[in-house]
């Protein structure tokens, strides 16, 4: 064998170690809490998010296969939850659909429902959400699912949008429609990426009232800052421009799939759309530039980016929320975490778990190459609901014996 070729194999070896990150070990996940009262009541339900986490051995220490295999395969043995896809018509024109799920388990007494908001471009349908939805629904969860609007190919936009990064009105929309369905229930939000960004935002808004069914709210692997997340996935470190492509080709799918009502020549005029512009987006900030912020009357890509961050929110929050993150997200540089960690530092009953890993929703654990059925994540947000209904439900008890 030639020299030329033992340094080609060493190379390949040696890169294939550095992706995999196979020197790494099993971490327990970081916690944040000012609120020690808080964390206690947390810990008696959810011990899991105290307890190491252990990805599967042979590639669940690299951030990128995590997010790759998540991207690619979702979830092992997938459910498919049978549920009513409910329709609303909003005031703006707009069809709005969520997808209503009910329990499996019906041993439970308490009556909660969990309030999910899908990642970008995603919905019901997503094979992560059909099995964390089946997984609450064993424990005794019923769900509703936002559809993000022209997010699903088979419902037809019927007004000139859809859904942003820092709209909240249609999750609202939802969640108004689910509680004079189900007045008695406790509802718990639950966001994924994008989603855990709304669902953020929307505890913080000043502008709306929030149904006063909603107990507190769960954040997966969001962001914080888009300002701060579009110039890291701008550079090529760490692969992250490669995620920036598949997320502009993403949105821009769904903007080219509804042409004929989003880009109709009414609407180009008003806005002052170019196709061109938009079809040649090789960025999502040259997307945003050339059709969201117009749509949506913002003066630049910036504003746009500021009004949509979670971050510029947390003062407002008032609620409980546990926010979730991995170092190791490649989508989501570990820099942008320093607000969350902040945030849960000094703020009662807010709790941020940091993992070491699991890429960006990923959380695949056990098993040398083959990973356990149901992820880390799954199993700890699910006990994380558990926590926040009796966070409450002692809140609750403490407020009826006078305890203040």
């Amino acid at each position: 064998m030639s020299t030329a070729l033992l340094a080609f194999i060493a190379v390949i070896l040696c890169l294939l170690f550095r992706i995999l990150n196979v020197n790494s070990h099993a971490e327990k996940p970081a916690l944040f809490c000012k609120d020690m009262d808080f964390l206690e009541t947390v810990s008696k339900i959810s011990s899991v998010v105290q307890e190491p986490y252990i990805p599967t051995r042979l590639w669940g220490f690299s951030g990128h296969v995590q997010t790759v295999v998540h991207s690619i395969l979702g979830r092992l043995k997938c459910p498919w939850p049978i549920g009513e896809r409910c329709c609303l018509h909003l005031p703006d024109g707009s069809t709005l659909t969520y997808d209503l799920y009910q329990p499996l388990n019906q041993t439970f007494e308490d009556d909660v429902t969990l309030a999910i908001c899908p990642g970008i471009g995603n919905t019901s349908e997503s094979v992560y959400i059909r099995t964390f939805v089946h997984y609450a629904q064993c424990h005794g969860y019923r769900c509703v699912v936002l559809n993000h609007l022209g997010a699903l190919s088979s419902v037809a936009v019927t007004a000139p949008r859809v859904f942003t990064y820092g709209h909240t009105e249609d999750f609202h929309s939802m969640v108004c429609s689910l509680v004079s369905r189900y007045p008695g229930t406790e509802v718990v939000a639950v966001g994924f990426s994008l989603g855990g960004n709304l669902v953020t935002k929307y505890f913080g808004e000043s502008d709306k009232t929030i149904p006063a069914n909603i107990i507190g709210g769960i954040s997966i692997c969001q962001g914080y800052c888009a300002i701060d997340g579009s110039s890291y996935l701008l550079n090529w470190q760490n692969f992250r421009r490669v995620y920036l492509y598949v997320i502009t080709e993403t949105m821009k799918s769904i903007i080219l799939r509804h042409r004929n009502v989003l880009l109709a020549e009414p609407i180009k005029k008003a806005f002052g759309l170019n196709e061109r512009d938009i079809v040649a987006a090789a960025t999502l900030p040259e997307l945003d530039e050339a059709y969201t912020r117009k749509v949506h009357n913002f003066k630049s890509v910036t504003e746009m980016y500021r009004w949509s961050s979670s971050k510029y929110y947390f003062h407002n929050i008032k609620l409980p929320m546990v926010f979730i993150n991995a170092r190791d997200d490649p989508i989501v540089h570990e820099n942008m975490l320093e607000s969350v960690r902040e945030f849960a530092s000094n703020h009662p009953k807010i709790l941020y778990v940091e993992t070491a890993h699991g890429g960006h929703l990923g959380f695949y654990e056990g098993g040398f190459i083959h990973a356990n059925p149901v992820t880390w994540l799954d199993r700890s947000v699910v006990s994380l609901i558990g926590s926040l209904v009796y966070a409450h439900s002692e809140s609750k008890l403490k407020f009826s014996s006078g305890v203040h």
